[in-house]
């Protein structure tokens, strides 16, 4: 079993910042790409920035330069440092991993954590 546990949401005002944590534990031998995404009320979830296990990053065009999304592999741990933050960034915010599990046979599989709220007030 693997769990990946999102903290660091809250309640800041507009151009105000934000760091949001996601550490996984348990059964990994390894994780490959790493990610958060969002979920605003009534929209869909969305892609806000990805990492891979050697670091190369994507970003959803609305938070380019604005956002910064980073990893520490020894911790099994991804962040995601907010900055300029607008009402519209307001969303549920999702750590998502894709993990090589300790097995017999190395299988990767997606997991998710349960999502962290991010408010943002004008």
């Amino acid at each position: 079993q693997v769990q990946l546990v999102e903290s660091g949401g809250g309640l800041v005002q507009a151009g105000g910042s934000l760091r949001l944590s996601c550490a996984a534990s348990g059964s990994i031998s390894s994780i490959n790409a790493m990610g958060w995404y969002r979920q605003a009320p009534g929209k869909q979830r969305e892609l806000v920035a990805g990492i891979t296990r050697s670091g190369s990053t994507n970003y959803a065009d609305s938070v380019k330069g604005r956002f910064t999304i980073s990893r520490d592999n020894a911790k099994n741990t991804v962040y995601l440092q907010m900055s300029s933050l607008k009402s519209e960034d307001t969303a549920v915010y999702y750590c998502n991993a894709e993990v090589v599990g300790l097995g017999l046979v190395p299988i990767a599989m997606d997991y998710w954590g349960k999502g962290t709220l991010v408010t943002v007030s004008s």
